[in-house]
């Protein structure tokens, strides 16, 4: 086969992957390509909420702020390194203007000033939005000058293989990037990457020192997921070599809307071909106050409001529903007493009774009247004048844009209820990384985006829109930087290794682990339906030792299953037809490898008893109960919360290339950095690091 070779490598289209297309080439890097199933088929650009938010630091009014006060908002929910949240913080504005510059609407006044609004866990106004779409506005935007720039872009391409080699003990030393620190992680050096050609049905291979991993968040994991439908992530490829993970367990879950587009007249392009349009029901859509529905599983009969069952007083149940719109994420602190209260009444008519949930804006809930409404809703819908007669009237008068929204996707509010669910919809873990976006143990390996596990147990609204913007500016410089200084650690500096027959290793392994299963066997559909139920199940706002024990063990079994397939070596890669099915069968096994690995961690935090935190609750039979209007045994276990001082650190080991185990082992999170800000010292620093002098 055909083997191009290239400096470094984007993988992935996003948000993240663009900039960092963009800044590499700004930095002066001219021999990469960037590699992707297609421009238009990442999360970012096919995703976003009522108004979709990103997070920089305070940029107008008289209000103070401080890269430092930003910081503490980072750090505030606690597992989260210091060192990452000064950077994001600090190179948040470089970030933002980046995006500003190249067209992205964010709105200003007319003196300039960029305005703001608090979002969640934000005590300032650092939230800015370009409204429901902010992150397809910067992708677009990026796109445009990754088109002007005439960039090397690959589409229609599927990465199956992150190519390794392990490094000595000498080796390893050597380089900044790897952390000795860390348990009997592994140490590897990335030589390239592995795709399938979806055009010719043709193995590819890339060889590069460095790779920027900007494959997005773990979207195919979960059955009950607002994720865009075509977005599966591709985390398990890098857990599969071994790469360290930290803080998995800390997803994050809310209600969203999905709506079946087969049988709707769409007013938008659909270019990815997603067949179900989700979408988070934050903001304005919960502050108007709709009416909750439930029906039997035909979604007609048997229609009633159910909220009023699980409250004493409308006026409580009437907040905490308008608090829904800026505390969107399901919380744990505030589920026995606050907002989040509404996610477990929907969760349990949805999972427990099996009934479908809808919200209807046509129609007031029972018992409204602003009159009674908490003074907190009161004041906000009177001053932004949505006093209209109905949640459509006053969402008319609010936000009409998140009406049209639907519109063109086919659904019209104003005649028929949206349905909803309590959906996975972003990981703050993934991938360990360094203040430069490196892994701390595959040296070459840049993950960035929601992949890199930057954040905490929660974070302020819109940082992850920041994060991956800062992640692609800091990837991008430090490997141009090491391209300019010639520190390039090239895979034939080995006299061992051999490239060759490396690749002709491991495309015999995906050859064999992409043959269709045997007739007694699921087929990767099947497989996928197995391991998402068992993730939404297992892996979701519940969590119990008992439950994941059961999981784990069936999540093993499936893995073996799938990998069994490897071990016949007679499969001729050269002569294959890497079609649909193959790939699709290849990308199963390593979603499939990611959910062993998501459940692994999450049980080794519920066996420490860390408690219910962040976006789940721990259920333990002397917990806290909930509700009595729910069951007995849902009794939440407290937080213990001297483990927001430390971060769960997982790995993946493998033995002859069969999952033997998660290593999971727990490290103090990293204290915020105290820098000499001496301008002197730092201009000297500066010039230093970039050779200047």
């Amino acid at each position: 086969m055909t083997i191009k070779e290239y400096d470094a490598l984007v993988l992935g289209s996003g948000a993240a992957g663009l900039a960092a297309a963009v800044r590499l080439s700004a930095e002066g890097v001219e021999n990469f390509a960037l590699i992707t199933e297609g421009l238009h088929c990442g999360a970012s650009i096919n995703t976003g909420s009522d108004k979709q938010t990103y997070y920089k630091l305070g940029l107008s009014g008289s209000s103070k702020d401080s890269v430092r006060d930003m910081v503490s908002s980072y750090l505030v929910g606690g597992s989260a390194d210091g060192d990452l949240a000064l950077v994001e913080a600090a190179t948040s504005t470089r970030a933002f203007f980046h995006l500003v510059n190249l067209g992205a609407p964010f709105p200003c006044d007319q003196f300039g000033e960029y305005c703001g609004y608090k979002t969640d866990h934000d005590p300032a106004r650092r939230a800015t939005s370009c409204g429901p779409y902010t992150s397809r506005e910067m992708c677009r935007a990026l796109i445009r000058e990754v088109k002007r720039l005439n960039l090397n872009v690959f589409e229609e391409r599927v990465i199956v293989k992150l190519l390794t080699r392990e490094l000595t003990e000498e080796e390893a030393r050597a380089r900044e990037s790897v952390d000795l620190n860390l348990s009997d992680a592994p140490r590897k050096q990335i030589v390239g990457a592995i795709v399938i050609n979806c055009k010719t049905h043709e193995l590819e291979v890339y060889r590069a020192n460095y790779i920027v991993f900007a494959v997005g968040g773990p979207g195919g994991l979960y059955q009950t997921s607002v994720y865009p439908q075509g977005h599966m992530g591709a985390i398990g490829l890098a857990l599969e070599i071994g790469a360290l993970a930290k803080g998995l367990p800390e997803s994050q879950f809310g209600m969203a809307s999905f709506t079946d587009l087969t049988q709707r007249a769409l007013r938008v392009e659909n270019p990815s071909g997603i067949k179900e349009f989700r979408w988070n029901v934050s903001g304005s859509y919960m502050q108007t106050i709709p009416a909750f529905i439930s029906t039997e599983p035909d979604g007609q009969s048997d229609r009633r409001e159910f909220l009023n069952e699980y409250f004493h007083d409308t006026q409580d149940l009437f907040g905490k529903v308008f608090l829904k719109g800026y505390q969107w994420p399901f919380d744990a602190r505030k589920a026995l007493n606050g907002s989040s209260f509404i996610d477990l009444c929907v969760f349990y008519e949805t999972n427990v009774r099996k009934r479908r949930v809808f919200l209807d804006y046509t129609r007031n809930p029972q018992g409204f009247d602003m009159a009674i409404l908490p003074e907190e809703a009161r004041v906000y819908l009177t001053n932004s004048n949505a006093l209209g007669a109905t949640p459509f009237e006053r969402l008319q008068k609010m936000n009409p844009g998140a009406i049209e929204l639907y519109r063109d996707w086919g659904l019209d509010l104003a005649q028929e209820p949206l349905e909803i669910a309590v959906c996975a919809q972003h990981n703050n873990g993934g991938l360990a990384v360094d203040i430069w976006w490196r892994s701390l143990n595959i040296s070459g390996l840049y993950p960035i985006g929601e992949v890199a596990g930057t954040h905490g147990v929660a974070r302020p609204g819109g940082t992850a829109l920041n994060a991956g913007q800062v992640g692609a500016f800091r990837a991008a410089l430090d490997i141009a930087r090491r391209l300019r200084s010639h520190k390039r650690h090239d895979a034939g500096a080995s006299d061992e290794f051999d490239f060759h027959a490396l690749v002709d290793l491991e495309a015999t392994k995906l050859a064999s682990l992409s043959e269709a299963p045997s007739p007694s066997h699921k087929d990767w559909q099947g497989e996928r339906v197995e391991f998402r139920e068992r993730m939404s199940r297992y892996g979701g706002i519940f969590r119990s030792v008992e439950g994941l024990q059961n999981a784990r063990a069936d999540a093993k079994a499936q893995v073996d299953r799938l990998l069994q397939r490897g071990a016949n070596d007679s499969v001729d890669w050269r002569s294959k037809d890497w079609d649909y099915d193959t790939w699709e069968r290849l990308r199963t096994l390593q979603l499939a490898l990611a959910h062993l690995a998501y459940l692994d961690a999450i049980y080794a935090q519920s066996l420490a008893r860390v408690g219910s935190r962040g976006s789940s609750l721990t259920l333990t039979h002397d917990g806290e109960v909930i509700s009595e209007r729910f069951p007995d045994s849902w009794r939440a276990l407290p937080e213990d919360v001297a483990y927001r001082e430390k971060i769960l650190y997982s790995y993946c080991v493998f033995r002859h290339d069969v999952k033997e185990a998660t290593q999971n082992f727990w490290r103090r999170a990293k204290p915020l950095p105290n820098p000499d800000d001496w301008f002197e010292n730092v201009w000297r620093e500066f010039r230093t690091i970039n050779q200047l002098d």
